[in-house]
C-alpha cells in the first residue's frame, strides 16, 4: 500500500517548517554519533565499491558522510521539502538526492534498475511509518539491495517511549524540537519491538548481525542530559 495523504502531508509540513540550520531537526545528529559508527558495523559485510542509498535521508547530513565511505551515495526521502534541504546543503555533485515513496514498488524497482544491487542505510524509518506500510518499507530495502548489496537498518525500541515521556513531562514541557515532532502528528517508537525483525525477515531479508544501541538526538533535558533514544540495529542481506 502507498502511504496516506495524512502521513505524507505531516512530513511535508514538518520539513517545510524546518530551517536549514544544522541540528534543527531533533534527529539531525552529527555523523560521528550515527552514520560513522553505523558504517563501521556495516562495512565488514558490505562492498564499499557499491552505491549506498540512504532511505529517509531528511536533510542529507548522514548521506554526505556516507559518500566518503562508499563509492557513491544517493539519498531519498518521502518529503520533497526534505530533499530540497539536502540539495541546498550539498555541494558535491557525486551525491544525489531524490523524492521517493518507499511504498511505491514501481518507483523502488526503477531505482534498483538504475543503480544495480546497492547497499542501504536506513535510520529510524520503520518505527514511525504507518502500520500498514511497514512491510512495504522493509520490502523496499530487500528490492534495493538485491542479492549482492547489504543493508544497515536501525530502529527505535519501546524503551524510547519512556525517554520521550520523560522529556515531554518536564515542568517546562517538551523542548521545542520534540514539540514540533508532536505538533506535526509524527509518532516516534510506534512499532512493537517484535514487529521490526519480523517485517524484515518476512520481506526476504536475512539478519547477518544485530545489537542494541542508542540514537542520540540534538535536544537536551532541562538538566542538560542529551536525549538518547534506545534502538536496535540490524545488518541485512537478501535471503
Amino acid at each position: 500500500m502507498n502511504v496516506s495523504d495524512k502521513y505524507r502531508n505531516a512530513w511535508e509540513s514538518y520539513w517545510s517548517e524546518t530551517s536549514d540550520a544544522p541540528g534543527e531537526a531533533i534527529w539531525d545528529s552529527d555523523p560521528s554519533l550515527t552514520a560513522e559508527p553505523h558504517s563501521a558495523l556495516l562495512l565488514p559485510h558490505a562492498d564499499p565499491a557499491r552505491t549506498i542509498v540512504d532511505l529517509g535521508c531528511g536533510n542529507g547530513t548522514q548521506t554526505r558522510y556516507l559518500a566518503a565511505r562508499f563509492a557513491r551515495a544517493v539519498g531519498v526521502d518521502l518529503s520533497h521539502a526534505a530533499v530540497e534541504h539536502a540539495r541546498r546543503a550539498t555541494q558535491d555533485d557525486a551525491i544525489e538526492f531524490e523524492q521517493l515513496d518507499l511504498t511505491d514498488i514501481d518507483a523502488v524497482r526503477a531505482l534498483h534498475q538504475r543503480l544495480g544491487d546497492a547497499n542501504v542505510y536506513m535510520r529510524a524509518v520503520i518505527h514511525q511509518s504507518e502500520p500498514e506500510a511497514r512491510p512495504s518499507v522493509a520490502a523496499a530495502v530487500a528490492e534495493i539491495i538485491g542479492s549482492a548489496g547489504r543493508a544497515f537498518v536501525v530502529e527505535l525500541t519501546s524503551g524510547s517511549r519512556d525517554v520521550l515521556r520523560q522529556a515531554a513531562s518536564q515542568p517546562s514541557g517538551p523542548g521545542p524540537k520534540l514539540q514540533r515532532v508532536f505538533h506535526h502528528g509524527l509518532k516516534p517508537a510506534d512499532a512493537d519491538d517484535t514487529e521490526i525483525p519480523r517485517v524484515l525477515v518476512e520481506a526476504g531479508l536475512k539478519i547477518l548481525a544485530d545489537g542494541r544501541t542508542t540514537l542520540p538526538q540534538t535536544e537536551f533535558l532541562t538538566d542538560g542530559t542529551r536525549i538518547d533514544l534506545p534502538a536496535r540495529w540490524f545488518v541485512l542481506a537478501g535471503a
